[in-house]
């Protein structure tokens, strides 16, 4: 199915990775990674707390484990002749760090603080493994599990992958029965070679047609109220604001999902364009979010980084109401997600927006649903609490992220803080909040009559920043100064 890339200077009987083509998801991250700014942006933590009686060596060896099955968690990234590759290692040992925190109140929380520490780590992505893992003792059956790997390697259905075969192979293991995983079908370099030999030519042509003729004239930014203006070159610096949504206010919102033959994650899409129009006053906007790109059921079992992040354009007008809103979300989802194949960064490419600095081109907020269920993961007889991820970065000006759990939905808020104070984003969670239990109770009602505030007032969006200044070279300036005063 894939043929190998001849690593120059190699003899058949040297102990030398296989090379085979990247991803053009990894070659994007490669890129991004040369610029060498932010380390540890596009790392994927994860951290959950295990009570009971944990078997290290079973967990030890479910890891092993996982790591031989999937190539991809021994591979790194490098250039031969021209060409950006991954090389399959074929041992390259994931090792378990495991660390103890004294005895005390406030174990926890120090634990908790190594984990992060240990997430924010970057990877080099010339050296595999591009994933680690470390354990922190809190006490004898209270355990910190820390998990982090780099999204050339993963992505968010990737570690609920990872996850699974980890809650079977520790299971098995505890019990001295052998693996009941089955052998997977293909690697993610396979993958990776399909795509390339397919998304060329006509197909791509046509995939490309249909991004360039739904995002053409779009708006280039969204003028969302931020506090400051925006630096010429972001720090990437950011945290988050954690909010729960009513069960209640869920099961609203499910309900008119089904009545609207639509997603509930085209709901929020919906609900958020309409909260964006308030704040912003645009009635054109173009919203971030991320699809598994999954489409064929052998990809579904593999590790990798198979996930693209499409672009939702929507006209959120005053007069319309929340329900055609919505209709009008969910033909442009389903439009969008058959279209799904084209690489973000070829998007860009074809469409040439105007870039500007420290701004993310053709949107700048993001929408996320996880419905994995990795909630109700068990790990033997361990109770599992997954912890949230730590923040401190921020990809995007905004993320909403947002985690169906039963009959609850769970999320955050992450911002930017070089842009957004964090009482600027309290307002807007309540706000948001307030919009999503008005549409589900009133989904007929017109977008500019949704409650903004608790207590059912519309609030009017916050006035905008002023824009930074263009950049201006500093001898341009200079030269500038000097003709408007050539005396001083």
């Amino acid at each position: 199915m894939r043929d190998d890339i001849a690593v120059p200077g190699a003899s058949p009987a040297a102990d030398l990775p296989q090379a085979f083509d990247a991803s053009f998801a990894q070659q994007g991250l490669w890129i991004l990674d040369q610029f060498g700014q932010a380390p540890g942006l596009y790392n994927i933590p994860a951290v959950w707390r295990l009570r009971g009686a944990l078997r290290v060596a079973a967990l030890e060896q479910g890891l092993a484990e996982i790591v031989r099955r999937h190539e991809v968690l021994r591979t790194s990234l490098a250039q031969v002749d021209g060409r950006l590759c991954q090389m399959v290692h074929d041992a390259a040992p994931l090792v378990l760090e495991r660390l103890d925190v004294p005895d005390g109140p406030d174990a926890a929380v120090r634990a908790r603080e190594i984990a992060e520490r240990h997430a924010a780590l970057p990877f080099d992505l010339g050296r595999a493994p591009l994933v680690r893992a470390s354990l922190v003792r809190i006490a004898a059956d209270d355990h910190l599990f820390a998990l982090t790997l780099h999204h050339a390697v993963a992505d968010a259905w990737s570690v609920g992958v990872l996850m699974r075969e980890l809650a079977a192979l520790y299971t098995a293991s505890a019990a001295g029965a052998p693996s009941p995983l089955p052998a997977l079908e293909i690697q993610y370099a396979d993958y990776a070679v399909w795509q390339r030999d397919w998304l060329q030519g006509e197909v791509l042509a046509e995939q490309l047609a249909y991004w360039t003729r739904t995002l053409r004239g779009a708006p280039a930014g969204l003028a969302l109220p931020a506090d400051r203006p925006r630096p010429p070159v972001m720090s990437h610096r950011g945290d988050t604001l954690s909010f729960d949504l009513e069960r209640e206010t869920v099961a609203g919102l499910r309900r008119l999902a089904r009545e609207s033959r639509a997603t509930l994650f085209m709901v929020f899409a919906a609900a958020l364009s309409a909260l964006l129009a308030r704040w912003t006053g645009q009635d054109d906007l173009s919203i971030g979010y991320p699809v598994a790109n999954r489409g064929e059921a052998e990809t579904e079992a593999l590790i990798g980084m198979f996930t693209n992040t499409l672009v939702l354009r929507t006209r959120p007008r005053p007069g319309i109401d929340f329900a055609t809103l919505l209709a009008a979300v969910r033909e442009s989802v389903l439009d969008a997600d058959a279209h799904q194949q084209v690489p973000f960064e070829k998007i860009v490419e074809a469409l040439q927006p105007e870039r500007r600095l420290g701004e993310s081109p053709l949107f700048q907020v993001m929408l996320s649903l996880d419905n994995t269920g990795l909630e109700r993961l068990r790990l033997g007889d361990l109770a599992i609490e997954p912890l949230p991820a730590a923040g401190g970065t921020a990809k995007f000006d905004l993320s909403v992220d947002l985690l169906e759990d039963g009959d609850r939905v769970r999320g955050e808020f992450e911002y930017a803080t070089d842009l957004f104070d964090r009482a600027t984003i309290e307002q807007l969670a309540r706000s948001w909040r307030c919009l999503l239990e008005a549409v589900a109770a009133s989904p007929h009602m017109p977008l500019d009559r949704l409650p903004l505030a608790e207590r059912g007032a519309a609030a009017p969006p916050a006035e905008a920043a002023p824009a930074a200044p263009p950049f201006e070279p500093l001898l341009a300036r200079l030269a500038r100064i000097a003709a408007q005063a050539p005396d001083a």
